[in-house]
């Protein structure tokens, strides 16, 4: 066996060894549309559900309880179309989508994202409103860069992303709805356009 053989052999053995340890990369269309729906999701948020100037947004006021169903309804919608555009993906690459990797990415990602979850309910229920917006950046960040070992995407950099936007949004407390649309809203557009991009060169 000639040495560019071996070294060819050998490329294509470490290949294999990082797709059985690696979960295929999110489809780049699937992080355009989160960022869509986030948006999309802000703009009802700002023009018919947030309270008028001297009301507040209570744990059980209306304002509260629609917000929250539109929160989970672009979560869902976020979801939803990541599994279908990364389903597609997996067929047409010839890839496995649900296996141990997927579910050691799931559990890293779920952990930080669940115990961020419960933690901004409990300060929710304590009336402490002004740093939801960084907690959610933050912990999705985390949950985001503690996922990205079990995929082969970039997906890290859009977790660091999340974190110092949140840390800069714990600043500023008083802008948490501008930071909470960049943060998942256009980072997540930027960052799925470049995936798409990077798919259409391949």
């Amino acid at each position: 066996m000639s040495e560019k053989d071996y070294l060819k052999d050998i490329s294509e053995i470490k290949n294999l060894m990082n797709k059985s340890s690696r979960f295929i990369s999110l489809s780049g269309l699937s992080g355009i549309f989160a960022g869509g729906y986030a948006i999309v999701g802000a703009i009802i948020a700002y023009f018919y559900i947030f309270p008028e100037t001297g009301d507040y947004l209570t744990l059980h006021s209306w304002n509260f309880k629609m917000l929250l169903i539109l929160l989970l309804s672009v979560l869902g919608l976020s979801i939803l179309t990541a599994y279908l555009l990364t389903t597609i993906k997996a067929k047409k690459n010839k890839e496995k989508i649900w296996d141990a990797t997927t579910r050691r990415l799931l559990l890293n990602f779920m952990i930080p994202l669940v115990t961020g979850g419960i933690y901004i309910l409990i300060k929710l229920n304590s009336q402490h409103y002004g740093l939801t917006a960084s907690l959610m950046l933050i912990f999705y960040g985390l949950a985001l860069v503690n996922a990205s070992k079990y995929t082969v995407g970039n997906v890290k950099f859009l977790g660091y992303g999340q974190i110092i936007l949140g840390l800069i949004c714990a600043a500023l407390p008083g802008y948490g709805f501008w930071f909470w649309l960049i943060g998942f809203g256009i980072f997540h557009i930027i960052y799925g356009s470049g995936m798409y991009l990077q798919e259409k060169k391949r």
